[in-house]
């Protein structure tokens, strides 16, 4: 692409679709830009953009416009099947995302991890890993800052860690990332990628352009993910919680690395399986990279979780408030209920994306939750998944703080509840950050009430 001769299109004024055009107009790009929503959001940030060069564009024009440009830039909450894009590739338009512009233009070497659930740990972990042994590392993507934010600060000697999305990979064709992680891959987004063949597809994009120089690092114990291996011509490296594999694994209580001790399970003061393979993916990158077996240990010990993923908020009249908004899955919701060890009050719902939650109300059945309170878009499927096991310890209620209260009401001294929703934000709030935030924001208000 010759920025200042093309003519470009973004789609989605959000965080990624602004920070695109951010930087293209940086680099004499004549940018259109077009909302299928005006939110005040939408109105405010197309003013600013029209400030700094950009046009903006009205659905009436949009489709004329289509005719004028020569790349279409998707921001990841635009699906590859709306009608924009669709027509685009009618025309013979170039359609890219945020994290392909980022790729072409960057000078830095990639790590991209990606999965159904533990990105944002594994991403933060590697992060904190490269930081302490002294490389320079950038942390975005998926996990809130746009990559094509950074790449003006970043340079050869800076590794940028990119969580990395099934909505970015959707639009990529060149990505090459030096190391790629496939954390798992369990159903999700189904209403978006239409089954799960379609989504594991766009999953092991992260591999395709991968050459024998890089590495591609999977988990061993997900059979859809070990088939992946086989897509790709880098370096496989695998990890695992329950055989030897060529990479990192565990055995008799010891964490290993192709066969060579590294520590002891419990010195890393881990809190559930999902957060030990989360580490055992870090581990396979910090050795690729070269950092020390010391280095990488003492930073896992040190590691404090990342926000919204069973983070701790609070202890309330002796009960204690988890925050999982990040849960936006089942298998996350089921992982974190593996992690209570105490009885447990679940706050469930959200948006609905098109799955099955019978599997999810088994797993409950089965658990430690004492009770379930059901609130968001998803709360009536959720029921009849529930009456569909015989589980009958289920509240619904439409209002998301009402549900906080109702949770608190069952709680008695020495339980837990826990907001691990199972499914998306976006019927109430714009991101699962904002959910958790009013999450902990109302429990600090409850706490103030009565001080």
């Amino acid at each position: 692409m010759y920025l200042k001769r093309d003519k470009f299109l973004i789609v989605g004024i959000s965080k990624s679709g602004i920070s695109s055009t951010e930087f293209l107009l940086s680099k004499g790009a004549k940018c259109y830009v077009y909302d299928d929503y005006d939110t005040q959001t939408v109105i405010s940030e197309s003013k600013r953009l029209e400030e700094m060069g950009a046009v903006k564009v009205v659905r009436e024009e949009v489709f004329d416009i289509l005719k004028e440009i020569n790349v279409v830039v998707l921001s990841p909450g635009v699906a590859i099947d709306h009608e924009i894009p669709l027509k685009a590739k009618k025309l013979g338009k170039r359609i890219i995302g945020e994290l392909e512009l980022a790729f072409t233009y960057s000078k830095s070497p990639f790590i991209a991890v990606t999965g159904t659930n533990g990105k944002t740990t594994t991403c933060t972990m590697i992060d904190c890993i490269l930081k302490e042994s002294g490389i320079k590392t950038k942390l975005c993507g998926n996990i809130g800052i746009p990559v094509t934010k950074i790449i003006e600060e970043s340079d050869e000697n800076t590794v940028i860690v990119a969580e990395t999305s099934s909505f970015q990979l959707e639009t990529v064709n060149s990505f090459a990332p030096h190391v790629a992680v496939i954390t798992n891959v369990t159903p999700d987004h189904l209403s978006r990628h239409y089954n799960m063949e379609n989504y594991l597809f766009i999953k092991s994009k992260i591999l395709y352009n991968l050459r024998e120089s890089e590495y591609a690092v999977l988990c061993y114990d997900d059979p859809l993910v070990v088939k992946l291996a086989e897509k790709t011509r880098a370096k496989v490296v695998y990890f695992s919680i329950k055989t030897r594999v060529n990479g990192a694994y565990v055995e008799d209580g010891k964490i290993y690395f192709k066969g060579k001790a590294i520590c002891d399970v419990k010195t890393l003061n881990l809190s559930g399986e999902h957060n030990l393979l989360n580490f055992l993916a870090s581990l396979c990158v910090a050795k690729i990279m070269g950092v020390a077996d010391e280095i990488t240990v003492g930073s896992a010990k040190s590691f404090k979780g990342v926000k919204h993923r069973i983070q701790y908020v609070a202890t309330i009249d002796g009960v204690d408030y988890f925050n999982d908004s990040k849960a936006t899955n089942q298998d996350a919701t089921e992982k974190a209920i593996d992690s209570m060890t105490k009885p447990t009050v679940l706050i469930l719902g959200g948006k609905d994306k098109g799955l099955d939650f019978t599997e999810l109300f088994e797993k409950i059945k089965n658990s430690d939750v004492k009770s379930v309170v059901i609130t968001g878009e998803s709360r009536f499927k959720m029921l009849e998944s529930a009456k569909k096991v015989g589980y009958d310890k289920v509240s619904v209620v439409e209002d998301f703080y009402l549900a906080i209260d109702l949770a608190s009401l069952i709680a008695e001294e020495g339980d837990c509840v826990l907001l691990s929703p199972a499914c998306s934000s976006y019927d109430k709030f714009t991101d699962f950050e904002q959910r958790g935030d009013s999450f902990i924001k109302y429990l600090e208000k409850t706490v103030e009430k009565f001080n």
